[in-house]
């Protein structure tokens, strides 16, 4: 199945969802490992559930200063090429003959922002299923009036979802305030977006599962707009506080920071256990003797195509982003 851009059937997949008692879940990529370990951890899912053709949302974020995913897609670091380089991925990925192509599959332009991103806010946005207009780090008033703009300029053309409050990255020291039920309301009567993200506690980039998420919070905004609430930053809460985000009136996830930070021990483990075939018994000697390498990692053996490679590594970090894709979905499709 080709991806899903149209609106309208972008919208009664969030119908269905709803029906369905499915979070949908959105994951960010900025590599084709990431990309695919994506679709394919979904593909044996619905396999495993007897639903061959499940939704799944993958987003990238362009300008976002807090991390530039489409930059990062290509090693010329232009947002632009990197954005192109997705979506032909997703393209290819999704085509007929491909393992993917029964996935009803949406592309998300994921904290597009209201001044960094303008020349991609001159794109065709029918192009995309969805996309996050990011106004949060400016006044309430202002981010309503922009937010509404452009939401009168694309409204017909993509599903829209507006930033009400700012999510804050784990790493700075700013805080932001809990949304209130009437915040939400106000912003989401005001501005006419589909989907609001609403600050319930969460984090971006969090280096651990260790914050709470608000859910009470969250059931009061479901009393003022429906079940349209969008959480970001799930990577930093247990798994067990976003079991039922649907009872909360949470429709979608964003995640990107637990398919990273959680598949780089497995990539840190699988090289020391490996070390002597990734750089030879040589260096590994060397490696101890600076105590970088402790003494019971073993020097025997010599460097080998099997494991000095980038597809050695890549496909540790593809195996293990999809165990994680896979614990996520688990979650939200019952």
């Amino acid at each position: 199945m080709a991806i899903i851009t149209q609106r309208k059937k972008v919208l009664e997949i969030y119908e269905e969802a709803l029906a369905n008692k499915w979070v949908l879940p959105c994951f960010c990529s900025e590599n084709l490992t990431t990309t695919e370990a994506i679709l394919a951890a979904t593909k044996e899912y619905g396999d495993q559930i007897g639903i061959d053709d499940l939704p799944i949302i993958v987003a990238i974020t362009c300008q976002y200063d807090h991390r530039t995913q489409a930059a990062y897609y290509t090693h010329s670091r232009q947002w632009d090429i990197g954005l192109k380089l997705f979506l032909a991925d997703l393209k290819v990925l999704t085509d007929e003959g491909s393992p993917y192509e029964k996935l009803r599959v949406m592309v998300h332009l994921d904290h597009i922002q209201f001044d960094d991103d303008l020349d991609l806010l001159s794109w065709d946005m029918k192009g995309f299923s969805s996309i996050m207009f990011d106004a949060s780090k400016i006044s309430f008033e202002e981010n309503i009036r922009l937010t509404r703009k452009f939401v009168q300029e694309q409204g017909a053309n993509i599903v829209i979802e507006g930033a009400c409050d700012e999510i804050v990255d784990a790493t700075g020291e700013a805080k932001s305030d809990l949304t209130t039920a009437e915040k939400a309301e106000r912003y989401f009567k005001e501005t006419g977006v589909d989907l609001i993200v609403a600050n319930l506690g969460t984090e971006h980039r969090a280096s651990a599962k260790d914050l709470k998420y608000y859910g009470d919070y969250a059931k009061r905004i479901k009393e003022k707009i429906g079940a349209r609430i969008v959480l970001h930053g799930a990577s930093s809460v247990p798994g067990d506080q976003i079991a039922h985000l649907i009872e909360d009136g949470v429709c979608k996830v964003n995640l990107w920071t637990a398919l990273e930070r959680d598949s780089s021990p497995a990539l840190l483990s699988g090289m020391v256990e490996n070390a002597a075939k990734v750089v030879g018994g040589t260096r590994v000697e060397a490696l101890k003797q600076a105590a970088l390498l402790g003494s019971k990692c073993s020097s025997e053996g010599k460097a080998s195509i099997e494991c000095f490679t980038t597809e050695y590594r890549q496909n540790i970090v593809y195996h293990e982003m999809k165990k994680i894709v896979a614990i996520y979905l688990n979650l939200w499709y019952r």
